[in-house]
């Protein structure tokens, strides 16, 4: 958007052709007419539109991919199976997968830091993984600096305790655990920064697929946490990364 104002203003487009760009600019369908891609996400949040795997094709993802690359933007999908992103990645060779993460990419291949300090992304156990690295990567492609600390769950409260140069440094913390969720209270009580509780679906029977380990979160005794949906790293980035701009 700046970059079409200064050129009208320098005299390099007509305004009559940057008013049809504006026109275009809201958001776009996509040919198959299976996509309404919002184009004016990143001027209204910061943060262009995510494309979240489930549910679409690998031709539903490539053509979202393709329309935001045409209004000059990034491309981020999440929890993209490898099959899908094998079909994707033939159509759009220039893009990049990272497996244990679920995510594609299309875009340089560093992101330019904005925010103000580090996220750290801590990750309970090594089944909470997948999710802790969906944060991390996510994280990273917004423009952040991110410091991933794994296996370091409350059963094993000294693996914790080792890193806390680490945990204070940080400007925001995003914690992923499952079973009780016992983590992001531990660590809320040891920073004076935003603790990111993320709750996911690991554990046995009575975890109930992450609910338990949510309500657990929920009901922190430490002031600083706050939580978002089971297994939202995701979500759990684009809050981080916000707080982490301003």
């Amino acid at each position: 958007m700046r970059e079409l104002l200064e050129a009208v203003q320098r005299g390099d487009a007509a305004p009559e052709d940057a008013l049809e760009e504006l026109a275009r600019l809201p958001f776009q369908d996509t040919d198959s007419g299976d996509g309404r891609v919002d184009l004016h996400r990143a001027l209204r949040q910061g943060l262009p539109e995510v494309i979240y795997g489930p549910g679409k094709t690998a031709p539903q993802i490539i053509e979202i991919v393709r329309t935001l690359q045409a209004a000059g933007q990034t491309a981020l999908a999440t929890r993209v199976e490898a099959e899908a992103a094998g079909e994707v990645l033939a159509a759009l060779p220039h893009g990049s997968y990272v497996a244990d993460a679920r995510i594609l990419w299309f875009g340089p291949d560093e992101v330019p830091p904005t925010g103000l300090g580090t996220i750290a992304v801590v990750c309970a156990g090594t089944s909470d993984l997948p999710v802790a690295k969906e944060a991390a990567e996510v994280a990273r492609r917004f423009g952040n600096k991110v410091e991933l600390v794994v296996d370091v769950g409350v059963a094993g409260l000294h693996r914790l305790l080792a890193t806390t140069e680490v945990l204070r440094s940080a400007r925001v913390l995003i914690v992923v655990a499952g079973m009780e969720g016992a983590l992001p209270s531990v660590v809320g009580g040891l920073v004076d920064k935003p603790v990111i509780a993320v709750p996911t679906s690991v554990g046995y029977g009575a975890s109930f697929g992450g609910i338990a380990a949510l309500l657990g979160m929920l009901n922190s005794c430490a002031s600083n946490v706050a939580v978002v949906n089971i297994d939202n790293g995701f979500g759990a980035a684009t809050v981080a990364t916000m707080i982490n701009r301003s």
